[in-house]
């Protein structure tokens, strides 16, 4: 066995754990047994046109002296076989994965419980059904009544009483993981930018993170804080956004309007960084392309200061509202053994006591030496939970960028990219403001991408939020929906 590495260090390719089928799977399932989880599960084809099976896991550290995990990358030959036993049956949190080899290379996982399209459901393929005379469907989607991207939901009724609902995406799949595999060249960066638009700072630092490590370039310590900074502003951003929006989905008008507004000042503050209100063209492979000079560190810590003291006024207001609190109480749970079976990631899992965050789990750049303060949180798993993490969150964040603009390390902004060495491989980790952004990278012979994973949090969250359904009110649905707000691009990719 190959020994576990972290994430943002390469592998040479001949040191994947190569494993039989039946190794492969007994690894895999042991491991989830012990704390482990997988990040990634796909296939790679061969010039020959047989395939190999890839696994990345996420397992604890070997060290007793750290709580720091460590990441294992298995390999499988699959020849040119078109099924396989399926994992899912007892690793369930891998059947999202199992449903993609299906749908993208015809390799049939067999013993799946459930195996349709994860993207392009066609009417002959049909809906999951609930029969009963009782029984009803309602269809939403995939046009929405508003400036969104296309996703269609089924829910199987009896009453107002949802049973079911099935998720069906892909409505502009874009092929984005096939043309970062073209490179790497100019357009490497734009597209990693542009994979979830709200998620452009964590995309864009995990692509730079695996070019740099597949290079060996070293990054300097004032990028790396940077970097951090601008991290924890986008999930400033972001969260402070999603609890104005749930409290529109009450009808709790203060926070609705303050948070609106103030939204757009954590916006700004990312664009006194670097000019862009998302973050666009702030990170760069080799380190970050705008400073944050003394003058402007000052003006943006003023900003953060006052924007957390209108925050906090807005916010808090939700906590002391018996008809806010009547409405996320108990709507839409999603239980620790459910978050830890289907494999949620970020605030909705931590919202229901899965304790998951990369920048603890899999520390790097900035998180090496940043401690984040811990939060108050409420695992109950339900809209409230999955609104005071969020909360909890804002506060975390705000104490790091205070902690981080107080000390910046003097020095460059950006060491040259070296060339990416050949035949390596890599896995980046970001801890992005929906969870987890995973991107494995591997070169080949001229040391250019020989493929290309990326894993967006929404990948894994989506199944949560049908889960948050069952036994709920149709009514609660846009209330739920907005309290995992995640990104139909981001799974479509």
């Amino acid at each position: 066995m190959s020994a576990p590495f972290t994430h943002g260090t390469a592998r040479e390719r001949h040191e994947v754990e190569a494993l039989t089928l039946g190794q492969f799977q007994t690894t895999v399932r042991a491991a989830v047994a012990v704390d482990g989880r997988v990040v990634d599960l796909w296939v790679t084809p061969r010039p020959d046109g047989a395939r190999t099976l890839f696994c990345v896991l996420s397992v604890p550290s070997e060290s007793t002296e750290t709580t720091t995990r460590a990441l294992r990358l298995l390999g499988t030959d699959l020849g040119t076989a078109t099924t396989f036993p399926a994992l899912t049956p007892t690793v369930p949190e891998v059947h999202l994965f199992e449903r993609e080899l299906a749908e993208d290379y015809a390799l049939v996982p067999e013993g799946h419980p459930r195996l349709r399209p994860v993207r392009r459901t066609l009417p002959s393929e049909g809906f999951y059904s609930v029969s009963g005379d009782a029984i009803h469907e309602v269809a939403v989607g995939p046009v929405h009544a508003g400036v969104i991207e296309p996703g269609h939901f089924r829910f199987q009724c009896a009453g107002e009483v949802v049973h079911h609902l099935e998720i069906a995406l892909g409505y502009q799949h874009r092929g984005a993981r096939a043309l970062l595999e073209a490179g790497p060249d100019a357009r490497t960066l734009h597209l990693a930018e542009t994979l979830a638009g709200d998620a452009s700072v964590a995309h864009a630092t995990a692509t730079c993170q695996a070019m740099e490590a597949l290079s060996g370039t070293i990054v300097p310590p004032r990028a790396l804080a940077i970097r951090a900074i601008a991290l924890e502003l986008e999930r400033l951003a972001n969260h402070v956004g999603d609890l104005g929006a749930l409290a529109n989905d009450v009808g709790f008008l203060p926070t609705a309007s303050f948070c609106g507004r103030i939204r757009g000042d954590w916006l700004n503050a990312t664009a006194l960084g670097c000019g862009n209100r998302f973050g666009r063209s702030w990170i760069v492979p080799g380190g970050v392309r705008f400073d944050l000079e003394p003058d402007r560190a000052r003006t943006l810590r003023a900003s953060i200061d006052q924007a957390y003291e209108d925050t906090a006024s807005a916010v808090n207001l939700l906590w002391d509202a018996p008809s806010v609190m009547s409405r996320f109480e108990d709507a839409g749970t999603v239980t620790l053994e459910q978050a830890r079976e289907v494999g949620l990631v970020g605030p909705a899992a931590r919202a229901s006591g899965l304790c998951r965050d990369v920048r603890r789990d899999h520390p790097a750049g900035a998180w090496l030496t940043v401690s984040l303060d811990a939060v108050e949180s409420v695992p109950t798993g339900d809209v409230y939970a999955r609104a005071f993490q969020r909360w909890s969150e804002v506060r975390q964040s705000v104490a790091v960028l205070r902690r981080l603009l107080d000390t910046l390390p003097d020095g460059p902004l950006r060491t040259p990219l070296l060339p990416l060495r050949p035949n390596a491989v890599t896995v980046a980790l970001v801890e992005g403001w929906r969870g987890e952004v995973a991107h494995t990278v591997a070169t080949n012979d001229a040391g250019r991408f020989r493929f290309y994973r990326v894993v967006d949090p929404s990948f894994r969250n989506w199944t949560g939020l049908a889960l948050a359904l069952r036994g709920q009110q149709l009514s609660d649905f846009p209330l739920c929906n907005k309290s995992f707000n995640l990104s139909y691009c981001g799974c479509d990719l």
